[in-house]
């Protein structure tokens, strides 16, 4: 067992932290010889026990101090933080020294479960029943797909490792080479395939908690249609292999590359191709849950509405996983957030114009009934049924029962606390949201809430086939046309798209980044199959990955712009004193936008000496993330970057501490 400590000790140099530290921190747990004896990972309840114990690290959830998965989709045009992230302030996200997402400890863990579980399951050594045993591995094929789909996302070239390795320099540094993406992605859909071999329809929990195969379909779906719109949209850059200054092409072993399918189009073609019938095989059997358009109601009149925040959710025909929590062992605060502020993550302006009316026109098309936005009121007035569902107004009730045990409830929507300095409180755009929201105040009682968090639910299947039927096809069939017209009838719109799309007006879309790719607007037809997408999943943490697959961010690079949220410098600030008011770009204790600026209020742009104050920019390089100085160093035959096998991501330096290339 000592080779086997040795190689953890190299996984450890391989995965992030300082050197010295994070081995030392490594050292000091059990050796691996005691948590791991010859005789583990023999029999059923191992291999289970095993693959659930890697749900936290790898899979989504809600948290306590943040607003759970519902504000994951913060710092993008749909929903806004009081602060930006650095990777909308070129200059500012910077080439680390150590750490970051090239990252192997998760990959280990699925890679020593494979290693040591497969020669005894095709050796019919492992004792149990047969099925759970197919499942319980199934599981950890799709948990390192899901580990190696979000390096892709963050680093796109990345090595493909199966095994554990010894703790010999040579083979560490060979197979530390990076693999061009459409091979990472390849090799994730290879994972995903064995996955939905080996799992079963129904999870052996039975209740959801547990992957089964319609989630590998429905992940399956995503990976493809990722690569296959990132592929399609990045064509003749450097971020595709083979593309122009393309940084894999500066090494000996990525000579000579060839796309699998022959060419980059058929590549595009396969993976859209891929993406069409994973999703489906999971539309074709999960059907859409009803929403009765109701609100404010205990009873379960509105499964739509009552699904997000459900303590149960195995019942909902649409939820494929999600994580059940209890009461007296784990909680989170997303039931408090929901029924205040959402933790400062607020909805923009952008996110909440993108919905349609009701009878499926936007709001600017004559005839459409818009009542304008000098009211929140008025916002949700005959709107698309998500939009009147989801955002919240002044005056509505957040406690329906149990209020007595509510201590950190909301029983009345106030308006919107703008000028709180603390994230508990702040309403950072004007525009909050209820999904998420429970009228049971229980969960409220101390901040400890046990509702359910959706993991993944089957509407994504039927916006995937969808877009990717458009992209592949530069049409719709009958099967994609079929699910658009479901999931606009069940947000209670028209149903007929294709007067939306004739009504559309690309000119007055442009507050939506994905009416964009590569700095062009796209047609009618696609933007309204990316709105959508946009606001069926609302807050659910989908939206940077769409943003980037889609190349939406290139018009930021010359073209600033201000995220904002409601029409406060309308009626709506007679709500205020004049003391919630304070403005002034060099007013240190300014604490909103100045109406010079606009009518609405911009939460990035209160204090000149915000670094967000100029607005929220891009830079090329940032649809990637830099891997860190460190990796290049101990890859190297000499301890220098020029050395080393592995090579940057376009547009970054290998320089701690540097910015990307031109800022």
């Amino acid at each position: 067992m000592k080779g086997i400590a040795n190689i953890k000790i190299w996984s450890c140099l391989l995965i992030g932290a300082a050197i010295f530290t994070s081995c030392k921190k490594f050292l000091d747990q059990e050796p691996l010889s005691d948590i791991t004896p010859e005789n583990y990972l023999t029999e059923e309840s191992q291999l289970g026990a095993y693959a659930v114990g890697r749900y936290l690290d790898i899979l989504p959830s809600h948290g306590n101090w943040s607003f759970g998965t519902f504000g994951v989709d913060g710092n993008t045009d749909n929903m806004a933080t009081p602060t930006l992230d650095n990777r909308y302030i070129p200059g500012q996200w910077r080439v680390d020294a150590t750490g970051g997402d090239w990252n192997f400890s998760n990959i280990y863990q699925m890679n020593y479960f494979l290693q040591s579980v497969i020669p005894l399951w095709k050796a019919g050594r492992i004792v149990g029943n047969a099925e759970n045993i197919n499942h319980f591995i199934g599981e950890i094929y799709f948990l390192r797909a899901f580990e190696y789909f979000k390096k892709l996302q963050a680093l796109g070239d990345f090595p493909i490792i199966k095994t554990t390795l010894s703790d010999n320099k040579a083979v560490l540094t060979e197979a530390s080479k990076r693999m061009p993406r459409t091979e990472v992605a390849r090799f994730i859909l290879s994972d995903l395939d064995s996955a939905i071999t080996l799992l079963k329809v129904n999870a052996p929990d039975g209740k959801k908690n547990r992957i089964s195969k319609a989630v590998a379909q429905l992940v399956k779906s995503r990976v493809a249609l990722y690569e296959g719109t990132w592929l399609k949209y990045f064509k003749g850059t450097a971020f595709v292999p083979n593309g122009p200054e393309w940084p894999g092409a500066t090494k000996d072993y990525n000579a000579g590359y060839q796309y699998p399918s022959g060419s980059i189009d058929a590549e595009i073609d396969f993976l859209l191709g891929q993406a069409m019938e994973a999703a489906q095989a999971v539309s074709s059997t999960a059907e859409l849950v009803v929403n009765t358009g109701i609100i404010e109601s205990l009873a379960n009149e509105n499964p739509y509405f009552n699904m997000f925040s459900a303590e149960d959710m195995s019942g909902y025909s649409e939820v494929l996983l999600w994580r059940q929590y209890n009461r007296s062992l784990v909680t989170h605060n997303v039931p408090v957030y929901a029924q205040a502020g959402n933790y400062a993550v607020g909805l923009t302006r952008s996110m909440v114009e993108s919905f349609l009316m009701a009878n499926g026109l936007p709001i600017y098309a004559p005839g459409s009934g818009y009542q304008g936005d000098d009211y929140i009121e008025n916002v949700r007035q005959n709107r698309d049924g998500r939009l009147h569902l989801f955002l919240k107004q002044p005056n509505q009730r957040n406690v329906l029962v149990n209020l007595a045990l509510g201590t950190h409830a909301t029983e009345i929507e106030p308006i919107p606390r703008i000028w709180e300095s603390s994230w508990d409180q702040k309403y950072s755009t004007g525009y909050a949201i209820r999904k998420g929201l429970t009228y049971d105040a229980i969960h409220c009682g101390n901040g400890q809430g046990y509702t359910g968090s959706i993991t993944f639910r089957a509407v994504e299947a039927y916006l995937n086939y969808i877009e990717a039927c458009y992209e592949r096809n530069g049409s719709l069939d009958a099967t994609a046309r079929t699910y658009w017209q479901q999931i606009r009838t069940r947000a209670k719109v028209d149903a007929d798209f294709e007067k939306t799309i004739a009504a559309t007006d690309m000119s007055k879309e442009t507050l939506d980044w994905g009416a964009y790719s590569a700095n062009q607007v796209v047609n009618p037809t696609l933007y309204n199959i990316r709105r959508e997408r946009r606001d069926e999943l609302m807050a659910e943490g989908l939206r940077l990955m769409d943003l980037k697959r889609w190349r939406a961010m290139d018009q930021l690079i010359n073209t600033p712009y201000q995220v904002e949220g409601f029409k406060l410098w309308g009626p709506m600030k007679d709500w205020y004193q004049s003391s919630q008011l304070v403005y002034g770009a060099t007013n240190s204790n300014a604490i909103v936008s100045d109406p010079a600026l606009s009518h609405y209020l911009r939460p990035h742009q209160i204090r000149s000496n915000s670094l967000s104050y100029n607005g929220t920019r891009w830079a090329m390089a940032h649809y990637l993330s830099p891997i860190a100085v460190q990796h290049f160093l101990i890859t190297s035959s000499d301890a220098s970057i020029n050395s080393s096998v592995l090579y940057q991501n376009p547009g970054w330096p290998t320089t701690g501490g540097s910015p990307a290339i031109g800022y």
